[in-house]
């Protein structure tokens, strides 16, 4: 399979009206990338084979680890699989539900559906695209089908990233601190990508009005950007002046 454009490509998100208490949290979130990048890198080792290491072979499709990452006690979850072309692979993130703010109910969408719901009810926040040196380049949202978890609206998951952490050493530490720094240093673009998923997912629902919008197997990656973590924190350091 070839990688599948999304049907936006999000702009760069503007780091001037966020506030120093913001900028420098992401700063402090950058620093935590560099050094997961840094210490694994002196034993030869990155992110992504962290999370493969004793899987037996990395098969196309299958989840690992085997059984996905959770934190019980923010439960936030994660996974990494590969399907595309132009990548080695991507995480997926997810907040499950009892980890999600007080008062997010599922979007109306969800009546009627066969899909995840009550304690098993889970909103994916962003998938994260890596090469094959393990290094980050592009995050995106997917429509609800790709990964089958039950639809929240945009700003109910917005509320949700910063309570994404896997705060245990299992399967990795570096990568579990690594992926929890990424989402708080890349926390507007998230955002952004979100926002526009909705926007997009509406767009869609007035051009094919007579396809179920959120099973469409024809419309898989919705919103898209480039990455780059040293840029970003160098961004977030001119920000602070």
């Amino acid at each position: 399979m070839t990688e599948e454009a999304a049907l936006l490509r999000i702009d760069e998100p503007d780091l001037s009206g966020l506030s120093r208490a913001e900028l420098r949290a992401m700063l402090a979130a950058g620093e935590e990338v560099a050094e997961c990048h840094r210490v694994l890198a002196r034993g030869g080792l990155n992110v992504v084979g962290e999370v493969l290491r004793g899987q037996g072979q990395f098969i196309r499709l299958n989840h690992y680890p085997k059984g996905d990452v959770y934190d019980r006690d923010s439960h936030a979850q994660y996974y990494y699989h590969a399907h595309r072309g132009g990548e080695h692979g991507h995480f997926h993130t997810f907040l499950r539900a009892a980890g999600m703010p007080p008062g997010v109910r599922p979007a109306p969408e969800n009546a009627g559906r066969d899909w995840p719901s009550g304690e098993k009810a889970l909103a994916h926040i962003v998938a994260i695209s890596m090469d094959k040196r393990g290094f980050p380049t592009r995050m995106f949202t997917t429509n609800r089908w790709v990964t089958g978890e039950t639809w929240y609206a945009a700003e109910d998951v917005v509320a949700m990233i910063d309570r994404f952490e896997i705060d245990h050493a299992n399967p990795s530490w570096p990568t579990n601190r690594w992926i929890t720094a990424m989402m708080r240093l890349f926390r507007p673009q998230v955002k952004a990508l979100v926002l526009a998923r909705d926007a997009v997912i509406a767009g869609r629902r007035q051009q094919y009005p007579e396809r179920d919008t959120l099973d469409d197997r024809t419309f898989e990656t919705v919103t898209e950007i480039d990455i780059d973590p040293k840029a970003q924190t160098d961004r977030i350091r001119a920000a602070l002046g």
